[in-house]
């Protein structure tokens, strides 16, 4: 019975690195889509955004057994909660870049990024791609100290998010339509990111079952205070509308 449990166990863990493949594929896709004003390519990215759906329905599902039939308790109970959540995480990460190529679809033919801040959003799909791949081999090694790491990457994600709003506040001439479509994709590239070093950090809660408070961020509630905080200042006038 065991056996089978850890074998259950594993199945899920992998069921999570495959989202992460997904999710790094999607976004890398709608970049592609987003600087080339490839409308087949964003369809395709859109479309596909089902399957990540449907493993982490499966996943939760698998998981939700468990629990019944398993009664798992201190390690394991930690495991089978923490990868629930997990899979929420890497679901948004899909919806991110199904929302990227969305934009690319909305502005066809012509490419929703302007020629001058093309290479910050080629650099910050790099980045995408990057941080969501190390997050698998996270998950699938189970690697503490990898994960610990991975701010890095999302800080350097984070530097070319305010380059962008740079841009913005700096003489923007493409017009308010364009300035709302880049606000919205540099969150979308932010939050990709945002969500990776959200499973990162869970990884190392379901290893040391320790919880950083310091350097765990829940990002619903910290969109929420964004969200919030661009509305208050959107109201003192010369702001972004808020997204």
């Amino acid at each position: 019975m065991r056996d089978a449990f850890h074998e259950d166990l594993d199945t899920i863990s992998d069921q999570l690195v495959e989202m992460t493949r997904l999710a790094g594929s999607a976004m890398a896709r709608a970049t592609v889509a987003l600087l080339d004003a490839d409308v087949k390519l964003a369809e395709s990215v859109i479309e596909a955004d089902v399957q990540i759906d449907r493993l982490r329905e499966e996943l939760d599902a698998r998981s939700i057994d468990l629990l019944a039939r398993q009664q798992p308790v201190a390690t394991d109970l930690r495991i089978v909660v923490t990868a629930m959540r997990m899979s929420t995480d890497l679901e948004r990460m899909g919806d991110l870049a199904r929302h990227v190529a969305k934009v690319a679809r909305l502005r066809y033919p012509d490419s929703a990024v302007p020629a001058d801040i093309r290479s910050i959003i080629l650099e910050m799909g790099q980045v995408a791609e990057r941080i969501v791949t190390k997050c698998g081999s996270i998950i699938a090694a189970k690697d503490v100290e990898a994960a610990k790491l991975l701010d890095k990457d999302d800080d350097e994600m984070d530097a070319l998010h305010r380059r962008l709003f740079e841009h913005l506040a700096d003489g923007w001439s493409h017009g308010t339509e364009s300035a709302v479509d880049i606000t919205l994709l540099g969150r979308y590239y932010e939050r990709f990111a945002d969500h990776a070093v959200s499973v990162a950090h869970r990884v190392v809660y379901l290893v040391t079952g320790e919880w950083d408070n310091e350097a765990f961020i829940d990002h619903e509630e910290q969109e929420d205070l964004e969200s919030v905080r661009s509305e208050r200042d959107g109201q003192g006038g010369g702001a972004l509308p808020a997204v």
